[in-house]
């Protein structure tokens, strides 16, 4: 009897490591695969999952993801071959656009020394309005598409952002200036420093300055700590938390009567993000505030690489 006890027990005890050792292998090749799939997706290959495995289960969950992947690699082609062409459809639109718009101001401009009566004068100035905001957003679309192509292309290095900033600032100054906006600046005496492109820097600067003037009640407080953050903020009455939410969205404009695209906000964020920062916008008691940031961490990123 105790012979029979003891075979049942190197039975049970060999089935036990046969389960461990099985498990132990079934966890690898899930490891595997995980890895595998990982480093597929971040560097955007043609290769897929090749197992090492001999187990039928994790060969066929390979098998399935493989297939997954080309559907997704297929349909991912597909988009960026659209992407591509609707990025060329829209710069040659914009850039077909400005001859006759150039043609028309100038016959515009030629009509304003004619005699005309008072009413035509008065229909004279409502054409010259229309044409120049639709040369304002044949431009700012233009600038989109040129910002969207080449996003991946920027190139970078170290800069002060106390600089960057009152750069930006004395840019648009006259922008604000002339919306009776006296914008309080605070800026820290210690540098800021980050690895960033200045031209980038720029136009984010000077798209959420813009911003600031076509909305804001009269006032605006930019602020920029030594954590890399700048604060823009003022009050806008036309806007409340749902309006603020959309504020980063392409095409949306606050008033569709004003001269914009609604583009301004939306390059801002595509460039942020590409150089590494954050970029978001909040609504609190009647003020708007956008704050972008920069962290520290960038400037190690790019010494590494």
């Amino acid at each position: 009897m105790e012979i029979w006890l003891w075979i049942l027990i190197a039975v049970l005890a060999a089935a036990v490591i046969f389960l461990i050792g099985k498990l132990y292998f079934l966890r690898c090749a899930a490891r595997e695969i995980r890895a595998r799939l990982a480093e597929i997706l971040s560097e955007d290959t043609n290769t897929l999952i090749d197992l090492s495995s001999r187990d039928r289960t994790m060969r066929e969950l390979a098998a399935d993801l493989n297939e997954k992947l080309r559907v997704l690699r297929g349909e991912r082609q597909c988009f960026q071959q659209g992407d591509l062409e609707l990025k060329e459809a829209v710069t040659n639109l914009s850039h077909d656009l400005r001859t006759p718009l150039t043609a028309l101001r100038g016959y515009l401009e030629l009509m304003r020394e004619e005699e005309l009566p008072e009413r035509a004068k008065q229909y004279l100035e409502i054409i010259e309005e229309r044409a120049r905001t639709m040369g304002e957003l044949t431009g700012e679309l233009l600038r989109y598409s040129v910002a969207k192509a080449t996003v991946h292309e920027i190139p970078k290095e170290e800069l002060i952002l106390n600089d960057a900033l009152e750069a930006g600032i004395a840019a648009y100054y006259g922008v604000i200036a002339k919306r009776g906006i006296t914008p309080e600046i605070v800026i820290p005496e210690a540098k800021v420093r980050r690895f960033l492109n200045r031209n980038a820097l720029s136009r984010i600067f000077g798209n959420i300055l813009s911003n600031a003037a076509k909305y804001s009640d009269g006032d605006l407080r930019i602020v920029l700590t030594e954590q890399g953050e700048v604060t823009f903020s003022n009050h806008a009455s036309g806007l409340d938390e749902l309006k603020t939410g959309q504020l980063f969205g392409k095409f949306y404009t606050v008033d569709s009567a004003q001269a914009s695209t609604g583009l301004g906000l939306s390059i801002a964020k595509l460039l942020t993000e590409e150089l590494g920062g954050e970029i978001g916008a909040e609504y609190e008691d009647g003020v708007l505030r956008i704050r972008v940031c920069f962290p520290a961490e960038r400037k190690t990123t790019e010494q590494k690489t």
